[in-house]
């Protein structure tokens, strides 16, 4: 488990030793109670079962919180998360259900040297997550970027991420339409469905949400990395805070913003722009790009931009500094 540094890492390397979880009730609670996350679904054991088939749906972001920490162990002094890409939810998950992660490392990039700036690099993890019945779940592709030992180091790594899953093709996303009962989600909600939305709307979510107990989210999903828990190992000073709480607050207000909206099928690309800390206050802009109609369900194109308002004191300071930007692949039913 020691954590390694950028000089250390090749391509090929295999950082899939971790702990197996089974995610339970406890998981889901925690998670509620940090996120208030509103999707109906996994709140609702006996909707979940009228409409899947089985209670007790999972949260999709609350899979991928945990998949992602279960890939920390090569980024345990990661300075940053830059991004994902690729990331399609191929299976839901339910309570009970127990996920193996596998990660390796698919290109190294070092940054370019500057004087008086410390030596680093960029690694592109592919990340495969399966299920106990060994059943593909979700495959998607970070970067985080790690130190150099040696202040001065030149590692010589410049490969070209191309090798990167970019593409979210419209055959994954057929793919991972869930067989579910769509008319029983219609006829047990109220509100808006897919037919009632239209590409180009844009809506603000008014209620804006403080970042608190970030570091009992990392815990929870055995997330390793030092910045996150420690800010002596941050290169703000302060606790960074870690990517998927980020995204997280950002499916919670997109579930505000689109209340019948069923679930994350894919994300396009889910980019970290700026650092986020303990007591940023974050807003949310939803921005739908299409909505395309297949059979009794939709999938919408979803944009979610997070802004934060930090004040003047804090670390890297300022109001409505751009922290997130997220493009999806949402679920609905159409009405």
């Amino acid at each position: 488990m020691g954590a390694p540094w950028f000089e250390d890492f090749y391509v090929g390397a295999d950082f899939s030793d971790v702990p197996t979880v089974t995610i339970t009730e406890g998981y889901a609670t925690i998670y509620q109670a940090i996120f208030a996350d509103r999707s109906r679904l996994p709140l609702s054991y006996p909707l979940s079962e009228k409409v899947t088939g089985r209670p007790a749906l999972v949260n999709a972001t609350l899979v991928s919180n945990i998949a992602i920490g279960q890939s920390t162990v090569p980024s345990q002094r990661v300075i940053g998360n830059l991004f994902y890409r690729g990331l399609v939810f191929a299976q839901p998950v339910y309570i009970g259900d127990t996920l193996t992660t596998r990660t390796k490392v698919v290109a190294l990039r070092q940054n370019k040297i500057h004087e008086g700036r410390p030596a680093s690099g960029m690694a592109v993890l592919e990340v495969r997550v399966e299920n106990q019945r060994e059943e593909t779940v979700m495959n998607f592709w970070r970067c985080p970027m790690i130190p150099c030992q040696d202040a001065k180091a030149d590692t010589g790594h410049n490969d070209n991420f191309d090798v990167i899953g970019k593409e979210v093709t419209e055959s994954m996303l057929h793919g991972a339409l869930p067989k579910w009962d769509y008319q029983a989600y219609v006829d047990q909600t109220r509100g808006r469905h897919a037919d009632d939305y239209s590409a180009g709307e844009h809506i603000t979510v008014e209620g804006r949400e403080t970042v608190t107990s970030a570091p009992e989210l990392v815990r929870m999903t055995l997330n390793l990395a030092m910045t996150h828990t420690d800010a002596a190992r941050s290169v703000y000073g302060k606790r960074l805070v870690y990517g998927g709480h980020t995204i997280s607050i950002a499916a919670s207000q997109l579930s505000r913003a689109i209340p019948n909206l069923m679930g994350v099928l894919a994300w396009y690309q889910c980019d970290h722009v700026a650092p986020v800390f303990e007591d940023d206050i974050l807003r949310a802009e939803v921005i739908i790009n299409n909505v395309q109609m297949i059979d009794a369900a939709a999938i919408l194109d979803i944009s979610v931009v997070v802004y934060a308002d930090r004040g003047t004191t804090a670390p890297e300071p300022g109001e409505d500094i751009k922290v997130l930007d997220w493009h999806l692949a949402g679920l609905m039913a159409c009405a």
